[in-house]
């Protein structure tokens, strides 16, 4: 049966057999949908990435205020075509671990207070210029200054004193973090020539593509840069992202061949895009959160207690039924899941009850003005029939909630992090430290819920410098327990990315960070 199965994957690779005639011959031997689709990726795998080829996605998440400066980087198409022209000093790989990036080494001092990272030697820059510990540290220090308004801004903050001697870029912090490396993975930190102060959108970088063409909110290209140092990534000759937002418009693309990759797949589509011919429906468990952010320092959500008439008020088992298609799981009011390490799975799920929630509206006194929500399906697939499903929720506890639908081009620039109430979502990241200083230390630059605890802070720091991995745990268990309770956040589900590919696309992996295997199918993937 092996020899027969092996036989079969040759013919798909060869293109003389389609995907799902191999499913359909596999099943006939007994072999389940997940078996053969596992024998078939490592088959791909085994064969090895071809070069050559033009790659087409089409992205959602794309404005026409998007910039190539990485600090300003906010959704995915930016994410994705800045993962193809830059890189940072690590990597989170496809096992949760890091990679050797830029930084071919790195050490600390054993109270994990000063760090040294070995900079690589023959990589260059987009302008032939040869990439430094200098630019590493200029990049860092850009970064560090809030005139740049970084999103890695509030991951910067504990760091004393960054040098550059020799290759080697050195931190010394002020407190102890055994999580630094994992925080030099963020997508912002993307290394540029001078630290980017000169020209922040000049687009120059050292990953495997250059960009050639940048018309935001409409389309990127990228052609492959030959001087990109590590031969086993950046398979194609070109790549071209194509703005799409709309998310049918999207799978029509990919169904008539117009694109070759699709992001943001909605639920109600993927059943019926899992059998269209041709196509492949890749779904990863991960980090992905579906969320609605109230501002907590904004009337009428400085008031705690219509916070939690509002988390009491949503139906999470429903969302994730209705919305999600079953493609994920129930939220708790907290931004991390069972896929963190050091999660404690021990705290208590909050169910949703209108009698608590009509309990809590009445305690906080409001005056029954409406609640405005506001919303757009490029917050999240299915955003607006969440949000609708929440007012219908509301009003059965007697909470006014009004939504607002905002248009897609320029949502994440003028509602999200700006208006009080708004549908968000979050692709998660690699610890719960990264996840809690990018949006809930009160100094964090994206923290869209205004959240300020101090006891919570402090907690933050703490475990920082704790090496103790069981009292890390108990303090992250207790952070939650803030955040679940006096916080911003309303998350009704965590949510499985939904990719989609044509079968002539091969090398796909799944990565538990963020859909589009965490932004780099265009790097890794190759056409078969």
């Amino acid at each position: 049966m092996k020899q027969q199965i092996n036989h079969y994957a040759r013919a798909v690779m060869r293109g003389v057999m389609s995907r799902r005639e191999f499913m359909g011959r596999t099943a006939a031997l007994g072999v389940s949908a997940t078996a053969a689709s596992a024998l078939l990726g490592s088959a791909v795998h085994a064969e090895g990435p071809k070069k050559g080829g033009h790659l087409k996605m089409g992205l959602g998440g794309g404005e026409s205020s998007n910039s190539l400066d990485p600090a300003l980087t906010l959704s995915q198409a930016p994410y994705n075509v800045l993962a193809q022209i830059g890189e940072t000093l690590l990597q989170v790989d496809f096992d949760g671990g890091l990679e050797h990036r830029i930084a071919e080494e790195f050490s600390s001092t054993p109270d994990a207070k000063v760090w040294s990272f070995k900079i690589r030697k023959g990589i260059k820059f987009h302008d032939g210029s040869d990439l430094t510990a200098e630019d590493v540290m200029r990049t860092m220090q850009r970064h560090s200054d809030e005139k740049a308004t970084s999103g890695a801004l509030g991951l910067m903050k504990g760091i004393e004193e960054m040098r550059a001697e020799g290759d080697v870029f050195e931190v010394t912090l002020d407190e102890p973090n055994a999580d630094l490396p994992y925080l030099l993975t963020d997508p912002h930190l993307r290394i540029q020539p001078g630290g980017g102060f000169d020209d922040p959108a000049g687009g120059i970088f050292s990953g495997p593509y250059r960009i050639v063409v940048n018309e935001p909110g409409v389309r990127h290209m990228m052609e492959r840069f030959e001087d990109y140092w590590d031969d086993s990534r950046g398979h194609f000759d070109s790549t071209e992202v194509l703005i799409i937002n709309d998310v049918t418009a999207r799978v029509s693309a990919l169904q008539s061949g117009q694109v070759d990759m699709a992001n943001l797949i909605s639920p109600r589509l993927a059943d019926l895009l899992d059998r269209a011919p041709g196509m492949v429906l890749e779904r990863t468990q991960g980090r992905g959160q579906n969320v609605f952010v109230m501002m907590v320092d904004q009337a009428p959500f400085d008031n705690n207690d219509l916070r939690l008439a509002l988390k009491h008020a949503l139906d999470r088992e429903e969302m994730v039924e209705k919305i999600l298609r079953g493609y994920g799981t129930v939220g708790n009011d907290i931004p991390v899941n069972a896929t963190y390490p050091l999660f404690d799975g021990s705290l208590p799920q909050r169910e949703f009850d209108l009698d608590k929630a009509a309990e809590y509206y009445r305690k906080s006194g409001h005056d029954g003005s409406p609640i405005v929500l506001r919303c757009s399906d490029v917050a999240f697939p299915g955003a607006v029939d969440a949000a609708q499903l929440f007012q219908q929720s509301a009003r059965k506890a007697g909470i006014p909630l009004e939504l607002r639908r905002e248009p897609g081009d320029g949502y994440w620039s003028e509602v999200w992090n700006k208006r009080p109430f708004c549908a968000s979502y979050w692709t998660g990241r690699p610890t719960q430290d990264q996840m809690y200083a990018t949006a809930y230390l009160s100094t964090a630059d994206w923290n869209d819920t205004r959240f300020n605890n101090e006891k919570f802070d402090n907690l933050l720091k703490e475990a920082r410098a704790t090496l103790d991995d069981a009292k890390r745990t108990e303090m992250y268990n207790e952070m939650s327990m803030i955040v679940r309770d006096e916080g911003g956040l309303i998350m009704p589900m965590f949510n499985d990315f939904l990719d989609a590919r044509s079968e002539r696309i091969a090398g796909w992996k799944p990565h538990p960070n963020a859909d589009m295997m965490d932004n780099s199918a265009a790097v890794f993937c190759w056409m078969a």
